[in-house]
């Protein structure tokens, strides 16, 4: 059976700039490479969900320009679905432009057109009862909470990608999920302390599992009363952008196919880690073959 996923939220076109280091003050950086690809979370999240064989919708805003349908375009050669994505009339498509250094590490400097429109009554919400599960990242909090109520009522899997965000629209959006996975930011900014103890803090406004990404120190979470941890795949490193949006597509998909959470967050570990050996953004999204050799080297 084909696992169906539906990812709403953000997408964008992405200028990669490669620099020797992230400069901490006003200077000017020559850049020793440049990329163009596709970006946004919940975007991102489809184009891995593609590559991992399952079936994906993506449902999001772009204006009615001609990045916009560059973007939609590139959604549809990797075999995403976009026949939900709205362009909205005299809006600027998102964009960002991206510092990425020699250990992978990135800066992001992103623009959202605050006139796109924040209307959800287009969303076509019945869609999610033929689904599996629903992914939704923190760029559009009416549309992902439209479609993360609609996910849980249906009984589906409905995991929040709590990345960096307002914090209100981050704190209205946890109750909603049955599976919120907070990057290292996103939990910061929500709850003070460490992982752990953010992690007991967020616990009772949510209603199922609540999680941290942390690089190299692997996946944190707390389910069921308990506390949990699954360790990183090590790999040296050459870009780590979009590999948290890769990890949420492959978490959410192992999930669907009815893995406990350890053995899904190992599975979306291995595709977050091979993500981070290519470099291109979410270009280096691996396949399913790629991933399940990876996985059966490492834990068979």
């Amino acid at each position: 059976m084909t696992i169906h996923l539906i990812c709403v939220g953000m997408c964008a076109h992405d200028s990669i700039y490669t620099v020797p280091s992230i400069p901490t003050r006003a200077v000017k950086v020559l850049a020793t490479r440049y990329d163009e690809c596709g970006g946004g979370m919940a975007a991102n999240a489809s184009v891995a969900a593609a590559r991992l064989g399952v079936s994906v919708e993506y449902w999001g805003r772009t204006g009615d320009d001609a990045l916009g349908r560059r973007i939609t375009d590139e959604l549809a050669a990797e075999g995403v679905d976009v026949a939900n994505v709205r362009q909205i009339a005299g809006c600027t498509s998102p964009s960002a432009a991206i510092l990425v250094d020699g250990h992978g590490e990135r800066l992001i400097c992103a623009y959202n057109d605050p006139r796109l429109d924040d209307d959800t009554r287009w969303l076509p919400l019945a869609r999610i009862a033929a689904a599996d599960a629903v992914l939704a990242d923190v760029r559009w909090r009416r549309g992902s909470a439209a479609v993360l109520d609609a996910g849980r009522m249906a009984g589906k899997i409905a995991v929040l990608d709590a990345d960096i965000g307002p914090v209100d629209d981050i704190r209205d959006l946890i109750p909603r999920a049955t599976h919120v996975v907070f990057s290292e930011g996103g939990l910061a900014a929500c709850a003070p302390g460490s992982p752990d103890a953010a992690l007991r803090a967020i616990v009772p406004s949510a209603r199922g599992l609540v999680g941290v990404t942390l690089g190299a120190a692997g996946f944190l979470w707390r389910e069921n009363g308990a506390e949990h941890h699954v360790e990183a795949v090590k790999v040296a490193a050459i870009d780590t952008l979009a590999a948290g949006d890769v990890w949420h597509a492959a978490f959410a998909i192992a999930l669907a196919e009815g893995r406990a959470a350890g053995d899904a967050a190992r599975f979306a570990n291995v595709a977050a880690a091979l993500k981070c050996t290519r470099a291109g953004g979410r270009r280096g999204a691996p396949t399913r073959t790629e991933v399940s050799a990876k996985h059966q080297e490492i834990y068979n």
